[in-house]
């Protein structure tokens, strides 16, 4: 049937590449909020850069168009919640979601500020963290959340975390407001969990809201509702401008057009001492053009990109290293990105157009 909408959905738009920072509502998952931005957009690429749970709110930065390509890269990002916790009672998902598994409110009503916050600071520093069941995580296969619900508990190995911060904004016992500031992989459930065991009561999270995630903070947030391209196009973040960790070369017309079509190039040809310039170390550079768009991603002199992204950039060899090719892990094509009508939205699966290995 023919409406206005599909009209306007086929006429072309403004091109999106780059992120855009929505603010998650409570319930949808993550996923579904890609694919309301993705069918409120007409874009046929759109990815989220770590997940937030149902129950929690706030930033969820979302790579449109070419900028798919600079997930990876976002993903190690740190990240700042506030949230809210009640003591004395215990859930299987460790959230307000769960079914109640323990209650302790005597020992809750015997918990004190200052023991509260002695609790807290104890968990603030590198540690290790098991993965609570109710995740997305996979084991042989089938995602945890899912072995959980058939009554299977397997065994997680602890993974690494960094709590940088966990403070107490507000006590209310038997409930309390906080502030973290964490490393990539964290599960704020499983440390409140913790909190709870340590005060010897068990406590579980009430509510989550992400307020900063890597770069990006809740202020740059959108609603996906009433989204449009116009609107997200006047929010949107450009690529070079996501990543302001990493270091930065800006290539002149003539080399740009080389970058363009991945041709290889040596430091030399780039202008720059991959030996004596500054800041050229740690996961990749940036190539931009005198515009500041950002034409490619290559190995910095030292190091490769995220794992799987490419191999290390050169050979150490005995001369100087300028002549060195550099290895490109990601090449921007803005032309191929433009939008895609609403008719081909559910066929399309956003894969990236093929391109010769070199």
């Amino acid at each position: 049937m023919h409406t206005a909408d599909s009209d306007r959905a086929s006429e072309p738009g403004p091109r999106l590449d780059g992120v855009l920072v929505v603010d998650k509502p409570a319930g949808p998952t993550s996923a579904r909020v890609v694919a309301q931005v993705k069918r409120a957009l007409g874009v046929r690429r759109v990815g989220h850069t770590g997940t937030l749970d149902p129950m929690a709110t706030g930033v969820l930065p979302l790579c449109l168009g070419e900028a798919t390509k600079i997930a990876g890269y976002l993903l190690a990002e740190d990240k700042v919640y506030e949230g809210q916790l009640l003591l004395g009672v215990e859930t299987d998902t460790l959230d307000a979601q769960g079914a109640v598994t323990a209650r302790a409110e005597d020992a809750a009503a015997a918990v004190r500020e200052p023991a509260l916050r002695r609790a807290m600071a104890a968990l603030v520093g590198p540690g290790e963290q098991i993965p609570p069941m109710y995740s997305a995580l996979r084991r042989g296969g089938r995602r945890l959340h899912e072995l959980a619900r058939a009554g299977h508990e397997v065994e997680r190995p602890p993974r690494p975390i960094v709590i940088h911060r966990l403070d107490l904004d507000h006590f209310d016992p038997p409930a309390a407001r906080f502030t973290v500031h964490c490393s990539k992989g964290t599960y704020v459930r499983s440390l409140v969990a913790d909190l709870g065991r340590a005060l010897g009561c068990g406590a579980h999270l009430t509510a989550l809201r992400r307020t900063r995630s890597g770069p990006f903070d809740i202020a740059q947030a959108l609603s996906p509702e009433g989204l449009t391209p116009a609107l997200a196009a006047s929010a949107l973040i450009p690529p070079a401008a996501a990543l302001p960790h990493l270091a930065e070369v800006v290539v002149g017309p003539d080399r740009a057009a080389y970058v363009g079509v991945g041709k290889p190039l040596s430091w030399d040809l780039l202008g720059v001492d991959p030996a004596g310039t500054a800041g050229l170390h740690g996961s990749a550079v940036k190539l931009v053009d005198e515009d500041g768009r950002l034409l490619a991603l290559i190995a910095s002199p030292d190091a490769a990109g995220p794992a799987g992204s490419g191999p290390p950039a050169s050979t150490p060899t005995d001369g100087p290293r300028g002549h060195e090719r550099v290895t490109y892990l990601r090449v921007f094509t803005y032309s191929l990105t433009n939008p895609a009508p609403s008719s081909k939205l559910t066929a399309s699966r956003g894969r990236e157009p093929s391109r010769p290995r070199r």
